[in-house]
């Protein structure tokens, strides 16, 4: 929750900063931007290997267990497009909104550099806003209703509520509430959606 909302503050000051501040680096914050993501993406991996859970997921992997992120991304590309129609908003915009999966800070960074020479930077950075505030909701309400969708929906509920969150922060929510045996799945679904989600935000936002 702290993380979240901390996350939310350095957004709105970005905002305000870009609009009444004249910084001299602006120009080069899309390079910065970069480096930070290959950054990102070395510290999941890095996370990944130092998990304690790791070996436990490699003792019990099963192949099918591939076939959960899919019905997770089929799932959330579904409601993504219905959201898009309800609020009258493009529908590949919405439909790359969602495949952030929970992973706000790839997403939003891509989004506005994908779509910044297509709609222009200002739009490109309102539609990066939704995608950072969505994909945040998505982690938050993971952890949140994690006992209730256990409960009420069955114990992988949890795990694809996550998104690419199962893989770190929601881990221990989902060992916790749907039990150690679905710590593969949810590893398994956290390394898939982390490969997939910066190539199905290309592919909608192309």
């Amino acid at each position: 929750m702290k993380n979240n909302l901390m996350i939310v503050g350095c957004l709105l000051t970005g905002i305000l900063c870009g609009m009444y501040l004249d910084i001299p680096f602006l120009p080069y914050c899309k390079d910065i931007s970069s480096y930070l993501l290959a950054f990102l993406v070395f510290q999941a991996g890095l996370n990944l290997g130092a998990n304690s859970d790791f070996n436990y997921m490699k003792a019990n992997f099963q192949w099918s267990s591939f076939l959960f992120p899919v019905f997770t991304i089929g799932g959330t590309l579904l409601f993504s497009a219905l959201a898009s129609i309800l609020l009258a908003m493009n529908l590949w915009d919405g439909m790359a909104v969602g495949c952030g999966f929970g992973y706000y800070s790839l997403s939003s960074i891509m989004i506005i550099q994908l779509k910044e020479n297509v709609i222009g930077m200002d739009l490109a950075s309102q539609l990066g806003a939704i995608a950072l505030l969505t994909n945040v909701f998505r982690e938050l309400f993971a952890l949140i209703g994690a006992p209730l969708y256990a409960h009420c929906f069955g114990k992988l509920a949890p795990i694809s509520a996550a998104g690419v969150t199962s893989i770190d922060v929601c881990l221990p929510a989902i060992s916790k509430y749907s039990g150690q045996e679905f710590i593969p799945i949810a590893v398994i679904q956290g390394i898939v959606l982390e490969i997939a989600t910066p190539m199905l935000i290309t592919f909608f936002c192309g």
